[in-house]
């Protein structure tokens, strides 16, 4: 996964596999990533799925709520999982220095989309 315990906390590996792997390759390795933490009949994250995966996500010391709480951060339509989408969209959302590339990014690419109209 995206992030990995170590003494201090979390290491944010996301923005290192986006340079290493381009954008499609980092979006095939968070699609393979939620393939592994997803219910196989349910298709979804859910708390079960979560608790049942979070020892190799070295969040084995995470309380239930917080576990419940992680769900809820990403869980933007509601029904108390993750899809594939906010899967990936709080992988990002979680990893503040890839946020701040792509507001970067946005921002140039839509600079250039409108230039000459300001």
């Amino acid at each position: 996964m995206a992030f990995v315990a170590d003494q201090s906390g979390f290491e944010d590996w996301l923005p290192k596999m986006a340079e290493r792997l381009g954008g499609e390759g980092l979006i095939g390795e968070l699609c393979n990533g939620f393939n592994l933490l997803k219910d196989r009949e349910k298709g979804v994250i859910d708390f079960s799925s979560l608790k049942r995966n979070a020892a190799a996500l070295g969040l084995a010391d995470l309380s239930d709520e917080d576990l419940r709480e992680m769900l809820r951060e990403g869980d933007f339509d509601g029904d108390g999982a993750l899809n594939q989408m906010e899967f990936c969209v709080l992988m990002f959302r979680l990893s503040p220095e890839l946020m701040d590339e792509s507001w970067f990014l946005l921002e140039d690419a839509l600079s250039q989309e409108f230039k000459g109209f300001f």
